[in-house]
């Protein structure tokens, strides 16, 4: 029978790891307390946190025990990993509304039930912490010279680091000896983006109690041009049934590239790996029904089956014959949203959300991108009258895949 740590590695799920041998053997044969980090920036998780929930899944399966932690704490000061400019300050009641968010989507995906994962918050202890204490017993240990070198660090150097940002890296290495010294928690997991953080936390903790504990990190959700997905015109890919409807959810990954989708499935889906590694060998519309398989999958996890099947429905009826659903992403139109009975095409994509600009929806009508009810947009200036919303709404198709309702209200 296959091991955790197999599974995991044919996936592809595995980046680094501080000691590779330790850690197989860690998880192939005992019940181990590991630990990943998510710092409360938004009031929904997104696709790329959904990845790191299916790994926790994936080893709480297996009978580890995980510990989600919400960055209570941490996100006070906000982390400068990947970021260009400085990120925005929280309040106190934004970071936790954020993660009260977050403790209800995680639920949906971890069974936190008799003890068999965790929730903890670090603000719980980081924010009782007194500066001159945490200066000595943390910040004895770290080298400036070395945080330097950090890949977190380099990229912000010539841009401008502030101090406060540059405390981040303490403040998560610090989680990482609490969680050894009160739960025995031995690794810390987390996109490969913050093998810096991991390992110095790692670090710490083997300074302090002189034993060795292990970080593990996951591959990025990337393109096969690197390029990180879970993003569209309109933002990120959240978990929200609110922010994301569960029709643009799945149609997201109903449009992935075809290069693309055998490795979301391996990443992202439950679906076996004998399975999955059958239709690597699938080509033209084959590649479509795999794509059609990850969407549903990805849906049913995040939105339940009753919300897959609908979105399923929907775009088999779109693409089919060309039908009208009401599961379709929409917008309302007062009458006050067109200025003498007429509203630009190009206003419309951008208060439909299709365009994230004007500029961009000109773009678009010029590529020939743009059909409403099934004709195509050929001039930049066109106006749509009331006399085209006579049934009450109008189609937006952008490309083939995208479809869009703009209904006029009364």
């Amino acid at each position: 029978m296959m091991t955790v740590f197999e599974e995991l590695t044919r996936r592809g799920l595995i980046a680094q790891m501080t000691h590779p041998e330790k850690i197989e053997e860690l998880f192939n044969n005992e019940k181990v307390t590991f630990y990943i980090g998510f710092d409360a920036t938004a009031d929904s998780l997104h696709v790329g946190h959904f990845l790191q929930l299916v790994v926790m899944g994936h080893l709480q399966r297996a009978g580890h025990r995980p510990i989600a932690l919400l960055g209570t704490g941490t996100t006070m000061i906000g982390d400068p990993t990947g970021k260009s400019d400085m990120r925005k300050m929280l309040t106190p009641e934004q970071i936790n509304y954020n993660a009260e968010c977050f403790m209800r989507q995680m639920s949906h995906f971890i069974d936190f039930s008799d003890g068999k994962a965790l929730m903890l918050k670090n603000g719980d202890w980081l924010l009782k912490f007194n500066y001159i204490d945490f200066l000595r017993e943390v910040g004895v240990h770290f080298s400036v010279n070395r945080m330097l070198t950090a890949e977190c660090f380099k990229t912000r150097l010539e841009r401008g680091l502030s101090f406060m940002e540059f405390n981040y890296m303490l403040m998560q290495s610090y989680d990482f000896l609490y969680l050894y010294q009160n739960y025995g928690c031995k690794i810390e997991l987390g996109g490969d983006d913050q093998w810096s953080n991991i390992i110095n936390g790692a670090d710490l903790t083997r300074r302090v109690t002189g034993q060795e504990v292990y970080g593990m990190t996951f591959t990025l959700l990337t393109t096969k041009e690197g390029k990180k997905m879970g993003k569209t015109e309109s933002g990120a890919v959240w978990l929200d049934p609110e922010k994301t409807s569960p029709y643009e959810f799945f149609q997201y990954w109903r449009n992935v590239a075809d290069d693309d989708v055998i490795n979301c499935l391996k990443l992202l889906t439950y679906l076996p790996i004998e399975e999955i590694e059958g239709m690597e060998k699938w080509e033209g519309s084959q590649l479509n029904k795999a794509k059609e398989i990850l969407a549903y999958e990805i849906t049913k996890m995040v939105h339940g089956k009753e919300n897959a099947d609908k979105a399923l429905e929907t775009a088999k009826a779109l693409f089919g014959a060309g039908a009208q659903s009401d599961d379709m992403p929409s917008t309302h139109l007062a009458g006050g949203d067109l200025a003498d009975g007429e509203i630009s095409v190009i206003d419309l994509l951008v208060k439909a959300g299709i365009a994230p600009s004007k500029g961009e929806g000109r773009r678009l009508i010029q590529q020939g991108g743009i059909s409403v009810d099934d004709v195509k947009v050929l001039d930049i200036t066109e106006k749509l009258s009331l006399n085209n919303f006579e049934k009450g709404y109008v189609i937006i198709r952008k490309g083939k895949k995208v479809y869009h309702k703009v209904l006029l209200d009364k």
